[in-house]
């Protein structure tokens, strides 16, 4: 999954958004000095920088003037609400700019734009003999499409995104029914069995007793 930076000198919000996206799948590192992201972002390998504009050390537009040559797309996160300096940081190459505070939902929205127009989202999973399309929303075992419900395809990508990584059926629900999901855990579990069955997963798709699951690499 795509790896991203955070560039923000708010601590509780650095955290916020560190766990949001890596609930979601996205591997995160956090920065709170514009001076310091500077070689983070030179030397990384990088998909997407959130970056604030308001940082200590050197401001989000100047970070984005000395490291434009990396080609890492930036999406600014600021309080700044002048349309001058909106346009100011789109015109230094910037892919979007999002005023705090923004729901999460949208934020999570406007990365995945970024993301798959500059193709760091894999639209393709492969595990064993078992492909996931995300373009086409298709499943297939050996060559042969497999019926899933749009829950189940869900839940099959969140463990192709996270191989060998012990998912909790709390991380589960969030990622995939969203934070507002009110139903039980008992949802999950029906959903991976289902998932295990239907994909003959038997001892790969393993159950942690009284933690969640985890897919493990073939």
């Amino acid at each position: 999954m795509a790896k991203i930076l955070i560039v923000e000198d708010e601590e509780n919000i650095a955290k916020l958004l560190e766990a949001t996206l890596s609930m979601v799948g996205y591997h995160c590192s956090r920065c709170a000095d514009g001076a310091l992201a500077v070689p983070k972002i030179l030397e990384g390998d990088y998909d997407l920088a959130l970056l604030d504009i308001m940082l200590p050390g050197m401001d989000g537009f100047e970070v984005l003037e000395k490291t434009r040559q990396k080609g890492v797309p930036v999406i600014f996160l600021t309080a700044m609400q002048n349309v001058a300096d909106k346009v100011k940081g789109l015109r230094l190459g910037a892919e979007d700019y999002l005023v705090k505070p923004f729901e999460t939902v949208e934020l999570l929205a406007r990365i995945e734009v970024v993301l798959r127009r500059t193709h760091a989202v894999r639209r393709l999973y492969r595990y064993l003999d078992i492909e996931a399309d995300l373009e086409k929303h298709l499943v297939t075992k050996a060559g042969v499409p497999v019926a899933l419900t749009p829950k189940e395809f869900d839940v099959l990508v969140f463990f192709l995104q996270n191989l060998d990584i012990a998912i909790t059926r709390e991380r589960l629900l969030s990622a995939v029914w969203g934070f507002e999901f009110e139903g039980e855990s008992r949802t999950v579990d029906i959903h991976v069995q289902q998932v295990r069955r239907k994909l003959g997963l038997r001892g790969r798709l393993v159950t942690i007793p009284k933690l969640g699951y985890r897919l493990e690499t073939p």
